[in-house]
């Protein structure tokens, strides 16, 4: 039966390819922030409603839909994930598809991400129309990713999970070529945390610091020892990191501030480490600001556990990867400090993710999270044909 599914689920997304090429390219100019996903959410549900999909969209922003029923090969259910949103970043590709609006952009790929899953949808409905569905599949499209804690718990709540026995999901990786997807058991990216501390103190001229809280100085202070305290204090093992994105502080040369605030994100590989992180940077931070005598207001913001691939869903999604691709389309790839709420699906069930290749072969590597990011656009197919692939292989070998 799964042959005869991968076939159909291939010919699908062939004959949906233009299309879909269209979804994605249209997502891309018409980019929406965390949680007001709405022109997104409609467009996607409206495409999977005329398919005949049963559609449910959540309180805010983001879609549930169901393929399959009961009658599909028994009681097991596999879910793919998507997310929907972007980021406050401009545009600064010249595509005819590039943003229509400043100041937001799909620097992070979820155009691909969601564009491809609608192509599973899409193909999966073909497969259950023709009786080779093994099982049911949840379609997951996940609004607030880019903020922490994230989306993922208000699905959770929601129960999106709820009779689901795996979920998958691909994520763009621009350093990989397209044809390619990054596999790896285990802990594929980090834990990572908001962290921003408001310093305040009396103030005064520069000529007389030592009759001022000296702010500034405290202030370097903080920016400099606290990733320098954590790195002596944690097992560095745990990989942890903390980088500051933003620093404000005085608006002219010969004046102590009486306010100043920066900001950054704490990173880490490991969840027992993520786990004492919050307690250990609030106390090193009152530690470290103490002997100027200015006042530290930490606001402290958990986000995310490291996702953890489970292994069996990890080689469920390699053999979907070689079948896909070939085998040399399956690539090893390493553990990232970077953040992504799938990990709290993974901390309810067992699933994977996977690093999905965007970088046209001999083309230049561009970064996530920068306004200049350009995908190969066959990405899209590429996601479609193996989230579609992998679930038919998870309801098939259970």
């Amino acid at each position: 039966m799964s042959s005869s599914a991968h076939a159909s689920i291939d010919a699908a997304v062939e004959a949906h390819g233009i299309e879909l090429l269209a979804l994605r390219r249209d997502l891309h100019a018409h980019p929406e922030l965390s949680w007001n996903e709405q022109r997104t959410t409609e467009v996607v549900a409206a495409r999977l409603e005329a398919a005949g999909l049963a559609v449910t969209r959540l309180p805010h922003t983001g879609l549930v839909v169901d393929v399959g029923d009961q009658s599909s090969g028994g009681g097991r259910r596999v879910a793919l994930r998507a997310d929907l949103d972007a980021l406050p970043v401009d545009d600064l590709t010249t595509d005819p598809w590039a943003s229509t609006r400043p100041g937001i952009a799909h620097a992070c790929g979820h155009d691909v991400h969601t564009a491809g899953l609608v192509g599973a949808g899409l193909a999966l409905a073909e497969v259950h129309r023709r009786g080779e569905l093994p099982g049911r599949v949840r379609l997951l499209f996940q609004p607030a990713e880019e903020v922490m804690p994230g989306g993922a718990t208000s699905l959770i709540e929601l129960g999106a999970l709820d009779e689901v026995d795996q979920i998958f999901c691909l994520h763009c990786d621009p350093t990989l070529d397209l044809g390619q997807v990054g596999v790896r058991e285990g802990p594929i990216t980090g834990a990572a945390d908001q962290l921003e501390v408001r310093l305040t103190g009396s103030g005064g001229h520069t000529s007389r610091p030592h009759l001022t809280e000296d702010l500034t100085f405290a202030l370097a202070k903080l920016i400099t020892e606290l990733p320098a305290v954590l790195s002596r204090r944690l097992d560095p093992r745990a990989g942890v990191s903390v980088v500051w994105g933003m620093v404000r502080a005085g608006v002219a040369p010969n004046v102590v501030p009486a306010a100043g605030v920066v900001g950054g994100t704490v990173r880490m590989l490991d969840a027992v480490a993520w786990s004492h992180a919050e307690r250990l940077v609030r106390g090193y931070i009152e530690d470290i600001v103490a002997p100027y005598g200015v006042k530290a207001e930490v606001d402290y913001r958990r986000g995310v556990p490291p996702v953890v691939n489970d292994v069996a869903a990890t080689q469920l999604l390699a053999g979907a990867v070689e079948r896909v691709l070939g085998p040399d389309g399956r690539v090893s790839t390493t553990q990232s400090l970077g953040g992504e709420d799938f990990a709290w699906f993974l901390d309810a069930i067992p699933g994977a993710m996977g690093r999905l290749g965007t970088r046209t072969p001999d083309g230049p590597t561009f970064d996530l999270h920068q306004g200049n990011l350009r995908v190969d656009e066959g990405a899209s197919l590429v996601a479609a044909r193996l989230l579609a692939g992998v679930a038919v292989d998870a309801l098939t070998v259970a």
